[in-house]
């Protein structure tokens, strides 16, 4: 029986791998996109919500599929309103979660961050933290909850600084050892594969998945 997945931040990094993973899935048979903005040159078996993702409510008679994958996320120098940061990275996947156990839908992967924590006295950590302690109040049969490290691969709008900053710190990878190999880069096309595995599998239940955890699930195709 074929499938149909929601996608949020299609338009980003790791939710555009996502969805070109899912065009080429022969499993899926609808894809559900809902963003700001629209993505040209999609097949047909994409349908695209364009609209205020902060009020998502607004889309809940469409908000139906058997798995929802949420890629939303902003930076710090993208969103440096706190408040505004706020609304995005723990509102979205919030409110997202809440359509889903409303709509009946059984698994909800979302990526959040190392270091998320709801008692981090780091702002960043807290949110990231309560967004994951929020969602997991909703008692979704099928929850993941991603924690990678820092996100590879290259972005459109990323920095000059920030290149500098993702160079160096390939450079200095074979150095994580042990405990520290959590640190390691994440490729978005690992994350991608990993949220796609753990959505067709029967074998894992709901649970965090920590950086180490990603490219070992990428590998169970």
């Amino acid at each position: 029986m074929k499938k149909s997945a929601i996608i949020l931040g299609a338009t980003g990094l790791t939710g555009n791998i996502l969805l070109q993973k899912l065009i080429e899935d022969d499993r899926y048979k609808i894809i559900k996109l809902f963003s700001r903005s629209k993505i040209e040159n999609l097949p047909n078996k994409v349908t695209q919500f364009i609209g205020d993702l902060l009020k998502l409510e607004q889309f809940k008679e469409d908000f139906k599929a058997d798995e929802v994958y949420c890629c939303i996320g902003t930076t710090k120098s993208k969103t440096p309103n706190k408040e505004k940061y706020k609304q995005i990275d723990y509102g979205i996947p919030v409110t997202a979660a809440k359509l889903s156990k409303e709509n009946n839908i059984d698994t909800f992967l979302v990526v959040s961050a190392l270091g998320a924590n709801a008692n981090s006295s780091v702002f960043y950590n807290k949110t990231k933290g309560e967004m994951e302690r929020d969602v997991q109040k909703q008692n979704i049969k099928n929850t993941f909850i991603f924690r990678p490290s820092l996100i590879g691969g290259e972005r459109e709008e990323q920095r000059t600084l920030e290149k500098i900053g993702l160079t160096i710190f390939k450079i200095i990878q074979p150095l994580f050892i042990g405990s520290l190999k959590q640190y390691k880069i994440t490729e978005p096309e690992n994350m991608a594969q990993a949220m796609i595995n753990l959505a067709n599998s029967t074998s894992y239940v709901g649970d965090i998945i920590t950086s180490n955890d990603i490219k070992r699930i990428t590998k169970n195709k």
